[in-house]
């Protein structure tokens, strides 16, 4: 399942530690930031809940 998730607060910064957390918690997924257009789109079996949490843990807001 691909989700894409708007994160207004991302910056390039912060990219890559919101990689590394989701990739911790889920190893299998395919994450791809776009920083540019502030969003986050995953492919995984997990649910989007899972990663909007993850999101929020880094202290970050899902629009």
């Amino acid at each position: 399942m691909a989700l894409k998730l708007s994160v207004p607060s991302l910056t390039l910064e912060s990219a890559k530690h919101l990689k590394e957390t989701i990739l911790t918690s889920e190893p299998e997924a395919s994450v791809d930031i776009d920083v540019e257009a502030k969003t986050v789109t995953i492919e995984s079996n997990a649910s989007a809940e899972t990663f909007k949490q993850l999101i929020t843990v880094t202290g970050h807001t899902v629009a």
